[in-house]
């Protein structure tokens, strides 16, 4: 496998990953749009001096946020005109179709009942909305354990933090969680 094919291949594995973290820092999904790319760029400028003292995941992920963090403070709380126009959303979400493989553009799973659905939908955008409210360590690690299925190691040192402050901020994350989700049930 040639090297361009190896990093498509990266690129399609991280991506989604990466963008969900990056939206955690920046004011819009065009601004972690581009701090993805700018963070594609930096790898492979970089990827010399990746020494494997960590997987290649927490390295890419490590300089994502890093990356995040510095264009969020450039961004300040200003928001450009673009994203208050609104980024047109497709009627269907694509991530219920299959992305790749033999089955790709097939549903992930075949639609249920409409009541169904719209109790899930409203389930989910509660949940989604508790962990948007969180603060940003909180938000972080449990994006990045219970959303993205990473290990407490891997979080730990993506975020640099130490394994009891990863269990506290991942503790209060997910009781902030759950309070919400009780008392919307």
């Amino acid at each position: 496998m040639n090297q361009e094919a190896v990093f498509r291949e990266l690129v399609a594995e991280h991506s989604s990953a990466m963008l969900r973290l990056a939206l955690i820092h920046s004011p819009s999904r065009a601004v972690a749009e581009e701090v993805v790319q700018e963070t594609w760029i930096a790898v492979l400028r970089s990827l010399d001096s990746f020494e494997g003292r960590s997987s290649l995941r927490t390295w890419i992920c490590r300089i994502l946020i890093n990356a995040a963090r510095r264009r969020a403070a450039r961004e300040g709380r200003s928001v450009p005109f673009s994203s208050v126009a609104g980024d047109e959303e497709p009627l269907i979400d694509p991530a219920r179709f299959q992305q790749q493989g033999q089955w790709a553009g097939h549903w992930v799973e075949f639609p249920v009942d409409p009541a169904e659905r719209v109790l899930g939908a409203e389930v989910r955008e509660h949940i989604a909305a508790a962990i948007d409210a969180l603060g940003s360590p909180q938000r972080e690690v449990i994006v990045l354990r219970d959303v993205e299925g990473w290990s407490a190691e891997e979080v730990c040192e993506a975020l640099e933090l130490t394994p009891g402050n990863q269990r506290v901020l991942l503790h209060r994350a997910r009781a902030k969680v759950r309070q919400a989700l009780e008392d919307l049930l």
